[in-house]
C-alpha cells in the first residue's frame, strides 16, 4: 500500500485561494477554493465523529446533482470512508438492492426519494453543511490511501445484476490526468457537469476532472436541453468545456433554439458514454463546434479521446473515439487472448493505473474479467493504420444473421446519417430464416419513409447486414446514463 496523498482541492486552496471553484447552479451558492476546501474539512470531521477515522464505512447518497454531492465525496475521502452515490432513477426494489449490496452506515438523500422503513441513519443531503457547521475545518490524517477504494460506482446494468466498481483515489487521479492532457483543461477551465454524479462521466470527468486542474465546476441538476443551450451561450458562465452522451448533442442539435453560435466558446464539446454517429460529429465540427468523441468505462475511467486542437481530424476520423490516453495499455485480441493485426476486429483489452481493482462482493467475476493484470472491457474495437481507435459494439450486441456477424452500432451510424432520423437503435433477435434478424427501432424529427430509410441502408450496407424491420417509436429505453436498454427492445421486437 503507497502512502501517496494527492488532494487537489487542499492544494489550489493553498496556491489560488480565492479562485472560484465551484458554483450550484440551482441555488446560486459559490464556493472559491479556500472555501471549499474548508466545507470539505468539516464534513470530514463529522464523519470521523460519526464513523471514526478510516473506517472504510460506507457512505451513500440517494439524489439529484447538487453541490453538496461533491462535498460529501471529497470529505469521505479525508475521511477513510467510500462514497456511494446511488442511481435515484431506479426503482424503490432496485436501490434497496444496491444498499443491501453496500451496506452503507450511512444515507443522504432529496425528498422526493425518501423511502420508508430504512433501517439506516439517514439525512437530506440539503441539511449537510447545516450538519458539519460546528465542526473545526482543520485537516485530518484519516484519509483513504492512495490505492484504496475511496468510491463505489454502481454501473448502469442494461442487464442482469448491477456490478459496484471499485475505485481507489490513484484510479481517480490518472484518469483525470489522461483527460485533462488531451482536452486542454488548466485552471482557466469552466466545466458546466448536467451528467449524473452517481456516474463516471458526472463525478468523475465532469466533476473532478476541473478540480484537479484548479478549474471551475458548476453543478446543474440535470440535463434540460433549452436550459443548457442558454447556459452554453452567456458570456457570464463563460463555459468552456462540455461533456455528454451523444443523445444529449442530438436533442441540443434539434432543439427549437439552437444556433452553432451559442456554442461558439467552447473549447472541446466531449462526448462518450455510447457510440456517437460520424455524422452528428460531422455536424458539430463543421458548424466550428469542437467535438471530440472518446471512450471510457466505469471500471477503467477515462481511455480515449479525438485529439481536439486540430478540427479536420475529428473530420477525417469521424467515428473513432480517437487514440489511447496517456497512462493506459491497449490490447485488441480474438477469442483465445491472442492480439490482432490492424483493421481486424476484436474485444479490447485495457491496462493502467486508471483501470479499477474490480468488483465489489463479486471476485468471482473480478477473476473473470482481469486476466494478467488486462481489463477485458467487453467492447470490440478495431484500430486503424494510424493508430486510431473505433468501437465496433459491444461483444453481447453483436448477432449473427445468415452465418455473418453483424455489429448493430455500424447499422445505427448508417441509419443515423439522414437528418430526419433523432435516435436509432438495432437489435438481433431470433429468425427461423436468418437464425437471427436485425430490428430497428426509430425515433423520427419528421415524416420518416421507411422505405426511403431501407433504400439508404441498401447503398451503404451489405445486404445480411440491413434490418429486415424498420419500427418508429416514440422513444427508446435508455439508462440513467444514456446506455440503450437493448434488452427491452428485443422483447419489444419479439412481441411484433
Amino acid at each position: 500500500m503507497t502512502t501517496t496523498v494527492v488532494d487537489a482541492v487542499a492544494t489550489h486552496a493553498r496556491a489560488n485561494p480565492m479562485a472560484l471553484a465551484c458554483v450550484d447552479l440551482e441555488s446560486g451558492q459559490r464556493w472559491t477554493y479556500s472555501a471549499f476546501d474548508s466545507a470539505i474539512n468539516r464534513v470530514a470531521n463529522w464523519l470521523v465523529d460519526r464513523l471514526g477515522a478510516t473506517s472504510s464505512a460506507r457512505v451513500a447518497t440517494l439524489s439529484r446533482n447538487r453541490a453538496e454531492t461533491l462535498i460529501l465525496y471529497l470529505a469521505c475521502v479525508r475521511a477513510g470512508a467510500i462514497f456511494v452515490p446511488l442511481n435515484w432513477r431506479l426503482s424503490v426494489n432496485e436501490v434497496r438492492q444496491l444498499l443491501d449490496d453496500a451496506s452503507p452506515s450511512l444515507l443522504f438523500f432529496d425528498p422526493e426519494f425518501e423511502l420508508s422503513d430504512l433501517d439506516l441513519e439517514n439525512y437530506r443531503l440539503s441539511e449537510l453543511l447545516a450538519l458539519s457547521q460546528s465542526y473545526p475545518d482543520g485537516k485530518l490524517s484519516a484519509r483513504c490511501a492512495f490505492d484504496e477504494t475511496s468510491l463505489l460506482l454502481y454501473t448502469s446494468g442494461t442487464s442482469g445484476r448491477s456490478k459496484g466498481v471499485m475505485v481507489t483515489e490513484a484510479n481517480v487521479f490518472w484518469s483525470n490526468v489522461n483527460f485533462n492532457l488531451s482536452n486542454q483543461v488548466s485552471h482557466n477551465s469552466v466545466f458546466l457537469c448536467d451528467m449524473p454524479l452517481f456516474h463516471t462521466a458526472g463525478l468523475l470527468t465532469n466533476a473532478r476532472a476541473p478540480l484537479t486542474a484548479g478549474g471551475v465546476l458548476l453543478v446543474s441538476s440535470g440535463f434540460d436541453a433549452g436550459k443548457t443551450l442558454a447556459r452554453l451561450a452567456d458570456k457570464e458562465l463563460a463555459i468552456t468545456h462540455y461533456f455528454s452522451v451523444p443523445q444529449m448533442a442530438q436533442m441540443l442539435w434539434n432543439h427549437p433554439e439552437f444556433s452553432p453560435e451559442k456554442l461558439q466558446r467552447l473549447q472541446v464539446y466531449a462526448t462518450g458514454g455510447a457510440p456517437n454517429p460520424a455524422a452528428q460529429i460531422e455536424r458539430f465540427v463543421n458548424a466550428g463546434i469542437p467535438m471530440s468523441d472518446g471512450f471510457g468505462m466505469t471500471e477503467s475511467g477515462s481511455n480515449f479521446g479525438m485529439p481536439v486542437s486540430d478540427r479536420q481530424r475529428l473530420i477525417d476520423k469521424a467515428g473513432s473515439c480517437g487514440l489511447p490516453y496517456l497512462c493506459l495499455e491497449t490490447r485488441i485480441v480474438d477469442g483465445e487472448g491472442q492480439a490482432l493485426a490492424t483493421d481486424q476486429p476484436g474485444e479490447l483489452w485495457v491496462r493502467g493505473p486508471c483501470v479499477s481493482p474490480g468488483y465489489w462482493n463479486q471476485p468471482e467475476l473480478t477473476a473473470q474479467v482481469y486476466v494478467d493484470g488486462w481489463f477485458c472491457t467487453g467492447d470490440i474495437a478495431r484500430k486503424d493504420q494510424d493508430g486510431f481507435f473505433y468501437i465496433v459494439d459491444r461483444k453481447k450486441d453483436m448477432f449473427i444473421s445468415g452465418g455473418e456477424n453483424v455489429y448493430p452500432v455500424e447499422v445505427e451510424g448508417i441509419i443515423a446519417q439522414l437528418d430526419c432520423v433523432a435516435e436509432v437503435a438495432v437489435v438481433g433477435v431470433p429468425d427461423s430464416t436468418w437464425g437471427e434478424k436485425g430490428v430497428a427501432f426509430i425515433v423520427s424529427t419528421s415524416d420518416l419513409d421507411i422505405d426511403k430509410v431501407r433504400q439508404h441502408c441498401e447503398t451503404q450496407l451489405a445486404r445480411y447486414k440491413i434490418p429486415k424491420e424498420f419500427l418508429l417509436v416514440d422513444s427508446i429505453p435508455r439508462t440513467g446514463t444514456g446506455k440503450t436498454i437493448k434488452s427491452k427492445l428485443v422483447e419489444q421486437a419479439k412481441a411484433q
